[in-house]
């Protein structure tokens, strides 16, 4: 009762401000030029009496055009600050002007706070609030926070729980908003799917709904809930210009979340971290996260907490992406513009995600701008972009187009003269399409296309291909259960030219293609238990590689390797499990089967022998679609968390794997020559399961994230090499290869601030991974069946990536990374043998190459903040590796003259400034 009087009073004193008449600004203040800002706030506190409150760093570059009339303050105000993106509040009792941006500040209650109003409704109205950014038409379809809004119907039976689902969407563009923070009186707390789709149980009553999200204004809005109903949100896109916007319920996701291993990156995060010429790479984001490595320079593949690069499972709006570089590597696959999420699960891996053993990188491109036509560009020293979007019926169907293309050939003709003739080009294309069938349902098309081809100062020419497109059909049948369909066709290729010499003229050819189709469904029985199920289907069918003469005067030999087919099939289910508001747990289970397919002559070998040519009995031949053999086996996943304060929490989790196809490749890095082999009756299939523990604690009121994780992972039939193996057009290629287990462990340390001025995280990672081989029925053993590093096992690895932002136009990035050198094998003598003389190497990757140690930095500068301009520029400017560290990528040894002599290969051996014009329009 005391607080309702507290309340009432308070209300009382700034309802009776609020209806004072206004102070009238005098002729003296008026005119037609414009001044700076701060200079007529000065001019309208001589005027008028009143103080004015404001930022300088919010007004610093905004000039006013002064009104020709006189009259009340507010009218005046009005008038004055109509096209600037700066809004105003009176305080006529204390005589004070509040100059704010994007936050209005609210000087009364809000109207009809302690009635009912309205019918029962359960969507929202177009109600006028003033914001930042947004046009007349765009504020009416904001949702305000002005009015109670009543959720079901009062005169429907009163039951425990009701159920509350919505949409989470854009009033500027229509887009749905991923992963925003939805809260209930900060005690029922869930957050949007990718679609921004959410659901909560929460008892019938009166309550506060809380979106925050990242570029987002934080909404709470009132509810008066009777029953089940839906509240569909139209929120507005903050741009922070003030020091600090603390955004607490975001900010302990981290803590509340049951999953762990779970890495988010905005991209506005990915945009900040200096790259190598200035393009906003989101895989070497990624690596910069603890547990997330790279080999080197020029390497767009990364190994997760002891994966190999191909136990990483890329996808692009659900579509597999086999090889995700540019350009040796240099850039990745994905163009930043249309890039809307972007999620890593090291573990705590979903079960509707299968087929790899470390990671699944999962990216999201947006759908486009449904209120009107916008679009971006950019001119960078080696590369450009455009990206446009729009609306194709406004409200109900959009479009986006993103592409990009390199003329790096200039850059090449600097080079020294060896390297003269070399060439190098790509470009890659995105299209989407995102219709809204009606309320309930949405039909998704998006197509990908990337190209490379280059040459290395020879006659050789290498080129790949990515070409991938998926169709995805989402219904919201009930409230309480939602499904999505989606199909899909994925292809990659890579192909070898030489032709410059007629005679060994030659033609190199590898792809894979396949076709997916997924069926996926979430049930919300209540706020305790949830349920994701579904089934899966992945046809794979490969060309291992065909090597055809470049033309008829050509004397190569032709060459084909048998194509491979196989089938996986898989069903999953996963339950979530709110036990207490501490205690939470995540189960689930995933069922792989895989067919290896004919037609196909699959070689037999001796039982208890070494696989070699030596051992061979014969072959069998399959027909097409026989079944050859299956491998099958359940994945089991599970999380539990348990928080002992709103800002502190333990995790746990286990996950086991099963991967069917695997990497050939003798390089730690993702190459185009590269061969991918399916598992058949002489290559199993890969498996593993790791462990984690975690521990989560947010401080200074959740503005600062850390995390220490602890992870042990077992590995089994992972393809190493025997020495001096033949990978290319090999066609018993298991005569070639190890099987091998592997051992890999690890801790993980984080502390990430997200806001302020200086923002960015620190993340250290100790990891190992350790190989070994056992079965005598493969010969002669690896260093004698001991344990040894894999060639990308680098135990140390500690990054820091900063951020500071001056004002709103100007920022400064710093990005520094330190890590162990990758391990190698020395020649460490020498022998004669047979009257020759021959080198007698160490043990396997037994020693190391050295240490690398980079920094970045880069300047941010946009352009002014005017809202009614029809384009917005800005500048990245920089230079990739500061210091001009000579980093070895890696070790090789040449025999000379009769000695042998080691060199050092760098990629980048001295500073690389860039710079990168943006625009937006």
């Amino acid at each position: 009762m005391l607080n309702r009087l507290f309340i009432f009073i308070i209300g009382f004193n700034l309802c009776t401000a609020a209806s004072t008449v206004a102070q009238t600004v005098a002729p003296g203040a008026v005119g037609t030029d414009s001044i700076p800002a701060t200079a007529y706030f000065l001019q309208l506190e001589q005027q008028t009496g009143y103080f004015f409150y404001y930022d300088h760093i919010l007004v610093d570059s905004v000039k006013i055009r002064r009104p020709e009339e006189t009259g009340p303050l507010a009218a005046v105000l009005q008038k004055a600050l109509n096209r600037t993106a700066l809004t105003y509040s009176i305080d006529d009792r204390e005589r004070k002007v509040y100059i704010t941006g994007n936050l209005r500040v609210q000087l009364s209650l809000p109207e009809g706070l302690y009635r009912e109003t309205g019918k029962p409704a359960t969507a929202l109205k177009p109600v006028t609030v003033t914001d930042y950014g947004l046009s007349d038409k765009q504020r009416r379809n904001a949702t305000s926070e002005e009015r109670i809004y009543e959720i079901g119907n009062r005169n429907a039976p009163r039951h425990p729980q009701a159920l509350l689902t919505g949409n989470v969407k854009s009033a500027r563009t229509g887009e749905p908003y991923p992963n925003a923070s939805v809260a209930i009186d900060n005690e029922y707390f869930t957050n949007s799917d990718a679609y921004g789709n959410y659901s909560l149980s929460i008892p019938p009553g009166k309550h506060v709904l809380n979106i925050m999200g990242l570029g987002i204004r934080e909404t709470n809005l009132n509810l008066q809930v009777y029953a089940d109903g839906r509240m569909d949100i139209s929120v507005q896109e903050q741009v922070p210009t003030l020091k600090e916007v603390v955004v607490s319920s975001t900010q302990t996701r981290n803590v509340r979340n049951v999953q762990m291993g779970v890495s988010r990156l905005s991209i506005q995060e990915i945009k900040r971290i200096p790259t190598v010429f200035g393009e906003a790479d989101i895989l070497r984001a990624i690596t910069t996260l603890p547990g997330v490595k790279t080999v080197g320079e020029a390497s767009t593949g990364f190994n997760v907490r002891g994966g190999s690069s191909d136990q990483n499972l890329i996808l692009f709006n659900d579509a597999t992406i086999y090889n995700p570089s540019h350009f040796f590597g240099m850039f990745a696959a994905f163009n930043p513009e249309i890039v809307k999420d972007v999620e890593l699960y090291k573990s705590s891996v979903p079960a509707k995600y299968g087929g790899r053993l470390a990671s699944v990188l999962d990216v999201n491109s947006r759908e486009g701008n449904k209120k009107q036509l916008t679009g971006s560009a950019g001119i960078g020293l080696i590369t450009s972009r455009l990206q446009l979007e729009g609306p194709i019926v406004k409200d109900k169907t959009s479009f986006i187009f993103g592409g990009r293309t390199t003329y790096a050939n200039w850059l090449i003709d600097l080079l020294p003269k060896e390297y003269d003739k070399s060439r190098a080009s790509f470009q890659d294309l995105n299209f989407g399409i995102s219709h809204r069938i009606d309320s309930s349902s949405n039909i998704y098309l998006n197509a990908y296309y990337s190209n490379d081809r280059f040459n290395l100062n020879n006659d050789t020419t290498y080129g790949y291909t990515n070409r991938n497109l998926s169709l995805k059909w989402k219904k919201n049948f009930t409230r309480r259960l939602q499904a999505e369909l989606i199909g899909g066709y994925d292809y990659y290729r890579y192909r070898i030219n030489s032709d410059s010499n007629v005679v060994n003229g030659f033609k190199l050819f590898f792809d894979i293609r396949q076709f997916y189709g997924k069926l996926n469904f979430v049930y919300f029985l209540n706020q305790k238990h949830s349920f994701d199920f579904g089934l899966n289907s992945l046809s794979y069918l490969l060309n291992p590689g065909t090597f055809d003469p470049a033309s008829k005067g050509s004397l190569v030999q032709p060459d084909t390797v048998s194509a491979q087919r196989a089938l996986e099939n898989a069903v999953y289910i996963t339950h979530r499990f709110n036990a207490t508001g501490q205690l939470s747990f995540s189960t689930g289970i995933r069922y792989s089967y895989y067919s290896y397919l004919g037609p196909q002559t699959v070689s037999n070998y001796r039982d208890g022998q070494p696989i070699t040519d030596e051992t061979r009995t014969g072959t069998t031949t399959y027909g097409k679609g026989k079944f050859i053999n299956n491998y099958q086996g359940p994945e089991v996943r599970f999380s539990m968390r348990y928080a002992f304060t709103p800002s502190f929490s333990i995790k746990a989790s286990y996950n086991s794997l099963r991967q069917y196809i695997h990497l050939l490749s003798n390089t730690t890095v993702i190459s185009p020559t590269d061969i991918w082999k399916l598992s058949d009756p002489n290559i199993k299939p890969q498996t593993g399961d790791q462990f984690s523990l975690g521990f989560y604690k947010n401080l200074k009121s959740n503005t600062i994230e850390t995390s220490i994780e602890v992870y042990y992972k077992n590995i089994k039939n992972y393809l190493d090499y025997k020495p001096g193996a033949t990978l290319l057009l090999n066609h018993n290629i298991e005569t070639d290869v190890i099987n091998t287990k592997g051992k890999a462990y690890g801790i993980e340390l984080l502390v990430k601030k997200q806001v302020g001025k200086l923002n960015g995280w620190i993340g250290y990672t100790y990891s190992r991974i350790l190989l070994r081989s056992t079965d005598q029925s493969l010969g002669s053993l690896v260093n004698n069946g001991d344990f040894y590093p894999a060639n990308y096992d680098k135990p140390h690895d500690l990054t820091i990536v900063g951020n500071f932002r001056i004002n709103h136009r100007f920022s400064l990035s710093l990005n520094s990374t330190y890590s162990t050198g990758r391990p190698i094998t020395y020649p460490i003598g020498r022998f004669y043998y047979q009257g020759a003389e021959r080198m007698l190497y160490s043990d396997r990757n037994q020693y190391r190459i050295p240490d690398y140690y980079r920094t970045d930095f880069s300047m941010n500068i946009d352009g002014n903040h005017k809202i009614h301009q029809k384009t917005h520029n800005s500048w990245t400017i920089g230079v990739y590796n500061l210091l001009g560290r000579r980093n070895p990528y890696s070790v090789y040894f040449v025999s000379e003259q009769g000695i042998v002599n080691g060199y050092k290969l760098s990629i980048f051996g001295s500073a690389i400034p860039f710079i990168n014009y943006n625009i937006r329009f």
